[in-house]
């Protein structure tokens, strides 16, 4: 099984999606992230139902994400 730590370095500057707790998914680029999971994301494009929207380079509180995956 894979340690979460060692699975979040090796997605570092590759393109990632991200559900959050609000069914919103944000994609874009990886940036960093830090012991509690708190990432920055560049790129960023926001997803909802009803629409698509840039949002650029965003800070994310690691506690608002339910799943993240490589793109």
């Amino acid at each position: 099984m894979a340690v979460p730590m060692a699975v979040m370095q090796n997605m570092i500057q590759k393109s990632v999606s991200l559900l959050l707790k609000d069914n919103t998914i944000l994609e874009g680029t990886l940036e960093s992230y830090d012991d509690y999971m708190n990432m920055v994301i560049s790129n960023t494009e926001e997803i909802t139902e009803a629409s698509r929207r840039k949002l650029g380079t965003v800070i994310l509180r690691g506690n608002n994400v339910v799943r993240i995956s490589q793109k």
